[in-house]
């Protein structure tokens, strides 16, 4: 009996021994972790327990806090004010589904829980300070412009000044209230539902929650001609955007049987320069170009306007922007055309137009200013960003002389301001498996005003009321792209 009950004791001291290693082991090792962890219910009931910080546009929140009135134990909840029209600016922070964009990259600021808002004694003891703001550079003026003008259609468009790399406006329609959807309620959870739903594998979803101005990147189209252009007179296959190219119409893509014809066959591209093959979008003339040049001059121009870059933070990280590594010489040429595996974001796509305007310099996009304490002193500022040449200030006035051709006389004539030097560049791509897709129309372009006021915009409309046949860079989103450097340079 007695060897029993000690063989039983020993088994019983041996689990609890093993209980108490386990119990120090998760509060010595894993509790930081377990603390952290996004699913541990004290984290939001702590976050939420209190009104966040804001973020400002032209001076003004746009976000806001009240007392949840649901009675559980999440205090606060976010508000917003034209969530809409800044949804693809702010993003959201939701008390079920986590935070995006900068809601997301800033949430220790705007929840008071960063150790640079707090004291001394703050550290010491651990306890919340009080929270911080972050300031955009968002002109709501621009803004406001973009959202008007798309008008519904599904699209995107971006304002950089070239001059600061200010993002001026960041629009994404159809867009959505992230107030909608911020709660923990069943209305919240149903706004949320009927937002993400989906129509099985249909790529034509509104998918309003989708950035489509930095996250989204398609075939940017007769755009990207731009940067074949810039690769040509860098590469020095010819002096001047007037000298004539040699350029067949129709022209034959090498290695193969297939014409690639123009869009319009009275338009004359044989032999074109730049200019003229700019202005009537010529693709005989950028296919062959992009022949002569290769892939790697291709891509390494295209790199230098920012194509490539997995890291494109502004600070919401942008999706990459993409030139193919490897192609062959047909499928070269069909990238010179902006097709291909060619794609690109809005913002990629203003970043081209930006550097024109610059004189071949592209300064950093950024769209936050600072980012500051409760008491108004700052944290970190962006406002002296990094400036990267991207191609000589020769190659950038005889590309911005072209493009003004465009505008004037050219593609690009709905986008014409009074009294505003406008450049500008139409594309149409094709969109789905054998161009089944309505075409995305683009416009890049940038504005200047006699004192010296830039501004460069790029739209994306992926999708319209309009026919087919009546899809064009100029007809959808050159009148999007003038509301917006109107607004810009007022």
């Amino acid at each position: 009996m007695n060897r029993t009950i000690r063989r039983a004791g020993t088994v019983t001291l041996l689990l609890v021994m093993a209980l108490l290693m386990r119990l120090t082991w998760l509060q010595t090792v894993d509790g930081e972790a377990l603390a952290d962890n996004e699913d541990n219910r004290r984290n939001a009931i702590e976050r939420y327990a209190h009104p966040f910080g804001d973020i400002y546009v032209g001076g003004e929140p746009v976000t806001g806090s009240e007392r949840a009135g649901d009675g559980g134990d999440l205090r606060y909840r976010r508000t917003y004010t034209d969530g809409p029209l800044y949804a693809p600016v702010t993003g959201f922070a939701s008390q079920v589904r986590g935070t995006t964009q900068l809601e997301g990259i800033y949430r220790d600021v705007l929840d008071g829980t960063d150790d640079r808002l707090k004291d001394p004694l703050e550290l010491l003891t651990g306890e919340r300070a009080a929270p911080g703001n972050v300031l955009t550079t968002i002109d709501p003026d621009v803004q406001r412009a973009g959202y008007r003008a798309l008008d519904g259609k599904k699209g995107a468009a971006v304002a950089i000044d070239p001059d600061s790399g200010e993002i001026l406006g960041v629009v994404s329609t159809p867009s959505f209230d992230p107030s909608s959807v911020s709660g923990s309620t069943a209305e919240d959870a149903a706004a949320w539902r009927k937002l993400t739903a989906r129509s099985g594998t249909d790529r034509t979803d509104d998918q309003p929650t989708l950035n489509r101005a930095l996250r989204q990147a398609v075939p940017p189209g007769s755009t990207f001609k731009l940067v074949v252009a810039a690769a040509a007179l860098e590469n020095e296959l010819y002096s001047s955007v007037d000298e004539r190219t040699d350029s067949p119409d129709p022209y034959t893509l090498e290695g193969t049987s297939t014409v690639l014809k123009n869009e319009n066959a009275a338009a004359p591209c044989e032999d074109a320069s730049l200019r003229t093959a700019l202005r009537y979008s010529c693709n005989n003339v950028f296919a062959a170009l992009a022949t002569e040049l290769g892939t790697a001059k291709l891509r390494e121009q295209a790199e230098k306007f920012g194509f490539d870059d997995a890291k494109q933070d502004v600070p919401v990280r942008a999706a990459r922007s993409n030139f193919p590594a490897r192609t062959d010489p047909a499928q070269t040429g069909l990238s010179g055309i902006g097709q291909f595996e060619v794609t690109a974001t809005p913002l990629q796509m203003a970043m081209v137009s930006q550097a024109v305007a610059q004189g071949g310099e592209l300064v950093d996009p950024h769209m936050v200013s600072r980012v500051q304490d409760g008491s108004g002193h700052t944290l970190r500022s962006y406002e002296d960003p990094d400036t990267h040449r991207v191609m000589s200030e020769r190659t950038a006035g005889q590309l911005k002389s072209a493009m003004g051709t465009v505008v004037e006389k050219g593609t690009g004539t709905n986008a014409k301001i009074d009294g505003v030097t406008v450049g500008g560049k139409t594309g149409t791509a094709q969109h789905g498996v054998d161009n089944s897709g309505t075409p995305y129309a683009w416009f890049t372009s940038f504005g200047e005003t006699d004192s010296g006021r830039k501004v460069a915009v790029a739209v994306m409309v992926e999708d319209s009321d309009a026919a087919r046949a009546e899809v064009s860079g100029n007809g959808l989103a050159a009148p999007v792209a003038r509301k917006m450097m109107e607004a810009a340079l007022r």
